[in-house]
């Protein structure tokens, strides 16, 4: 059953990439070819999470090569949790995508061009949880850069290509790095099969294995944003289209984490750089809380607290405990399903409020209840109030620093527990400003009739041939003015014309369906925390052991 299923996740989203092209011309058709194939990529990854659970990892030869020269891909109980959680938030984005475009047509974001790239980034991201070498993990991070520019740079905005080319510098820094990582890591031991390099690498030197180990931790770190590698996602993300920016927070920054999963449990479990990923998670929550404290944008906001939470991860990771490792997989879980829904909703607080500035914002609360829920549930689950799933990730954790007992470790728990205070401080700033108190600028429908009476006079001359806006303006018209000038500033990157039509529109049913079902996921996790917890902790058990890893994948002990 797995040697059927297991290349799933990769060739049916790459095979739905080519319809989709084909059928560029009928977005509709488009539209829902490409929710089948998540749903169906979904369906997969539910079965092989259950095969994994039941029965131990396995794996696949692609093209019935002998291992370790062709390409394996190996399911275990970790990469198949990745799987599902990346499907589900991806079929919930691309969902909310439908609704926009259907609502927007190709505004900002061509239809035709982004149903194609965001299948391509879908079997990236599957590619690189199912990746059993690292020369194909390093395929699937390429094919995840090439559709992230893409989707980045919709719209062609100057704002989005600064951004754009930001990352993508970034990323190509990132990608050398690994790249020449892998060359060393192949001429020290004749293979980049990782089953085979998880007894290989231990019969190196010990030098030699630090400096491999280093080269691999700075490219994963800065796909994580790992600070101080991190610097680069706060510019990046914020100028991207709404969903975009969400499955970008919610799955790519993950890759890197689960990367450095594997790297430190299967090819170097020795713990010789543990010290420093603890130095590193602790900087990495403190400045990142820090920045998303100093913000007054929604969006860059969110941006830091998803650097800041990583932190979290890499504490996890850094343990090298199986309650470490546990809290860390459940934290990436939870963290997926949260930052992806939080960014859906900032882009719903866009349309609703013309502007991501909670300084422009206010009254949200009472011109859009549901809305108002819509952000207070995840947001208090980032900040950790009990009993949600962001409490219990954080507290598997700080109780994994606590049984650790070394100075680092509590350093760390003094850290974890100051950083998830302050992210209540931030998402508390946000929900007073934008959604309680009075608003800053007049409602949505006031201004709309503003717009239609300042266009028309503008159009009909005055007896004396001056137009209206030469001489008295009415308090409507300037009620206008100052609307629009103000989405205008929030937005750089669209026309006046442009911001100021964003505010005046409602909300989409499927936008707004798409957010309610992945808060809903928040939620869940909060009730299904018992059994997921335990599944962590069985696929924290398997990356101690590593044999499961290794004998899915040869049968028997590697070949030396």
């Amino acid at each position: 059953m797995i040697d059927v299923l297991a290349p799933l996740p990769v060739l049916l989203p790459l095979l739905g990439a080519a319809g989709a092209l084909l059928v560029s011309g009928h977005p509709g058709v488009q539209r829902a070819l490409s929710t089948t194939v998540l749903v169906a990529v979904l369906a997969v990854s539910v079965a092989l999470l259950f095969v994994a659970d039941a029965e131990g990892a396995a794996s696949v030869s692609v093209g019935g090569w002998p291992v370790p020269l062709g390409i394996v891909l190996v399911v275990d109980r970790l990469s198949a949790l990745m799987l599902v959680v990346a499907s589900t938030v991806a079929l919930g984005v691309l969902v909310f995508a439908v609704g926009q475009g259907s609502a927007d047509g190709d505004e900002g974001t061509p239809v035709s061009i982004f149903h194609p790239t965001f299948l391509v980034l879908i079997a990236g991201v599957g590619n690189a949880f199912l990746a059993g070498d690292l020369f194909n993990l390093y395929v699937g991070f390429e094919i995840l850069l090439m559709a992230s520019y893409v989707l980045l740079t919709l719209g062609g905005t100057a704002a989005r290509i600064r951004g754009g080319v930001t990352y993508i510098v970034v990323s190509l820094t990132s990608s050398l790095v690994f790249l020449a990582a892998i060359g060393l890591v192949y001429a020290a031991t004749g293979t980049v099969n990782m089953a085979q390099l998880a007894v290989r690498l231990g019969e190196l030197p010990d030098g030699l294995q630090v400096l491999l180990q280093s080269m691999l931790l700075i490219a994963f770190g800065i796909k994580a944003a790992v600070f101080p590698l991190s610097a680069w996602l706060p510019d990046s993300y914020p100028t991207a289209p709404a969903p975009v920016t969400a499955v970008f927070a919610g799955l790519l920054t993950k890759v890197g984490v689960y990367a450095i999963i594997r790297t430190q449990t299967l090819l170097f479990p020795d713990g010789a750089l543990d010290d420093l990923l603890l130095w590193a998670a602790l900087a990495t929550m403190l400045i990142g809380i820090l920045g998303a404290v100093a913000q007054s944008d929604l969006r860059r906001m969110l941006s830091f607290t998803l650097v800041s939470h990583i932190g979290y991860m890499v504490f996890g990771i850094a343990l090298g405990t199986a309650a470490g490792l546990a809290g860390a997989v459940f934290y990436v879980t939870h963290h997926i399903a949260i930052q992806t829904t939080l960014f859906l909703v900032a882009g719903l607080v866009e349309r609703q409020g013309g502007t991501t500035s909670v300084d422009r914002l206010g009254g949200l609360a009472r011109r859009s209840p549901l809305l108002a829920v819509l952000f207070l549930v995840p947001a208090l689950n980032l900040a950790g109030i009990p009993p949600m799933s962001g409490f219990i990730g954080k507290l598997g954790l700080l109780q994994a620093g606590v049984a650790d007992g070394s100075p680092g470790a509590f350093t760390l728990v003094a850290g974890g527990v100051l950083t998830s205070l302050l992210t209540l401080l931030a998402v508390a700033r946000v929900w007073i400003r934008a959604f309680w108190r009075s608003p800053s600028q007049p409602p949505a429908e006031d201004t709309a009739a503003a717009a239609v009476a300042d266009a028309t006079s503008r159009r009909r001359p005055s007896g004396d041939g001056a137009t209206p806006s030469d001489g008295p303006r009415t308090p409507l018209q300037d009620a206008w003015r100052r609307h629009t000038a103000v989405a205008t500033a929030s937005r750089p990157d669209l026309p006046p014309a442009a911001a100021a039509t964003r505010a005046l529109r409602p909300l989409p049913r499927t936008m707004v369906g798409a957010t309610v079902a992945l808060v809903s996921l928040t939620v869940a996790l909060t009730g299904l925390a018992g059994p997921l917890y335990g599944l962590a902790d069985r696929a924290s058990g398997d990356l101690l052991d590593r044999s499961p890893y290794v004998t899915s994948v040869f049968g028997t002990e590697p070949i030396p």
